[in-house]
């Protein structure tokens, strides 16, 4: 079974004060940070591949084009949605947009690759910082 183009999965988060600007340092700015925005977009677009992922197997983002067009306040909710592009059976490229109660707040492009066996990955990468 293969995951077609026009695939797609939705998320939601709500924005609270540890998810904001203010809370990665940018103070005073009581909004939805970026980085939680793209992990939000991110985590959509695995959970279209998630289903078919092999046992021990995992995706990681490789690529990531976004533009944060409008600001989402603390308590307001924000729906990511991820649409699968094309796929080469290891590499996903999806479109990804996302909306708060009021307006579009993001909208882009990431790409996941499926690593088959996750925990050799993981291995391979934590003896990097052992020289």
């Amino acid at each position: 079974m293969e995951i077609q183009p026009g695939a797609t999965a939705e998320l939601t988060l709500t924005v609270t004060p540890d998810r904001t600007a203010d809370a990665m340092g940018n103070r005073g700015v009581e909004v939805l940070a970026t980085p939680f925005l793209i992990g939000l977009l991110e985590s959509a677009s695995h959970r279209v591949i998630e289903p078919l992922l092999p046992a021990g197997g995992g995706t990681v983002g490789t690529m990531v084009e976004m533009r944060h067009l409008a600001a989402t306040p603390v308590g307001m909710t924000v729906r990511a949605t991820a649409t699968l592009l094309e796929t080469d059976g290891r590499r996903f490229l999806f479109s990804v947009e996302a909306w708060d109660d009021a307006e579009k707040v993001a909208e882009g492009r990431h790409e996941r690759f499926v690593v088959r066996d996750l925990q050799a990955f993981l291995r391979r990468t934590m003896e990097k910082a052992h020289g």
